[in-house]
């Protein structure tokens, strides 16, 4: 993912958050059956094979205080119920096939007594710019990727590999998260942790197959907890943090091998001349430092530099 798709990405979780705070005096209504037929479409075969039903349903922006007639339309595999008032998904423990549903701006404040339960073929799931404070009672045997982008979640001790084996992404973008260290997911392989109050890195030895980490306008000064474990790792983004020297950028070192993109604008760091070149001193096979890719010449001088380094060393 490049900056310019982490800028929309970023202004939709301030778009959330703005949005949780209008007053809820707007008019809110009943699921109706007329809403459903409106909102139906692609018809297909059905489980059993001798029947067909329509497996898609829109109920986006439809002012909903509740979705209880949904819960015969038991053959849905994909839902979105976003932007609407929405408090209790109860209704949805008897929709066992979907795959996809989309919670996005509702008023969910926590997971504990919800179904998810029962939705053991979940694929995808997006709760972004609800209430929650917490994960507690939340499971996905086979979620995929989960986005809770935009909510006031301070805890993810939820997130194990037990119930979560099969996720490979992970949103928690616009929350109040200062450590990552109770996530334990050695199967995820891309995490966004934008716009939290993070200060250190902690626990990163437990995501070997990770590819992205994303830790945008966090509150880092080092990037001293990654980890060697990280064999994996490709793009690191710690833009807006407050990393202001190259020693902090040691711990590159340890995911040099396989990192190809490294983002550091807006740290105090980047207004040295010279950072650039100290950072492929460290990481010398990155692609491309900020926007920008690295060039021949600038590979070719710090290999130089690194190989200096390398006899001074020796003959010590």
């Amino acid at each position: 993912m490049y900056e310019e798709d982490e800028d929309a990405v970023l202004s939709d979780v301030d778009t959330w958050q703005e949005d949780q705070e209008i007053e809820e005096s707007e008019k809110v209504c009943h699921l109706t059956q007329e809403t459903i037929s409106q909102g139906l479409s692609l018809l297909c075969r059905t489980g059993n094979g001798m029947g067909h039903a329509f497996i898609k349903l829109n109920l986006n922006n439809k002012g909903l205080h509740d979705i209880a007639a949904i819960s015969s339309y038991i053959h849905l595999r994909f839902l979105d119920v976003s932007n609407n008032h929405l408090t209790d998904l109860s209704p949805l423990a008897s929709l066992t096939q979907l795959l996809w549903l989309k919670v996005d701006k509702n008023a969910l404040s926590c997971f504990r007594g919800q179904p998810f339960a029962h939705l053991s073929y979940l694929q995808w799931l997006s709760v972004a710019a609800n209430r929650l404070t917490d994960l507690e009672g939340l499971v996905g045997p086979a979620l995929e990727s989960l986005s809770l982008s935009g909510n006031s979640i301070k805890r993810v001790s939820g997130l194990q590999s037990g119930c979560f084996a099969n996720l490979v992404t992970l949103e928690l973008r616009g929350n109040q998260l200062d450590t990552i260290d109770s996530i334990n997911l050695p199967n995820l392989q891309q995490l966004y942790l934008a716009q939290n109050i993070i200060k250190h890195l902690e626990g990163l030895e437990k995501f070997e197959r990770l590819t992205t980490l994303h830790l945008r306008d966090n509150q880092l000064d080092t990037l001293g907890g990654l980890n060697p474990k990280m064999k994996c790792l490709q793009y690191l983004n710690v833009r807006g943090n407050t990393i202001l020297e190259v020693s902090a950028l040691q711990q590159l070192r340890v995911v040099s091998k396989t990192l190809r993109t490294l983002v550091l604008s807006e740290n105090p760091l980047v207004e040295t001349t010279d950072y650039r070149l100290s950072v492929l001193i460290l990481a010398p096979e990155l692609e491309r430092i900020d926007k920008e890719l690295v060039s021949p010449e600038e590979r070719a001088e710090a290999w130089e530099i690194i190989k200096e380094l390398k006899e001074e060393e020796t003959a010590t």
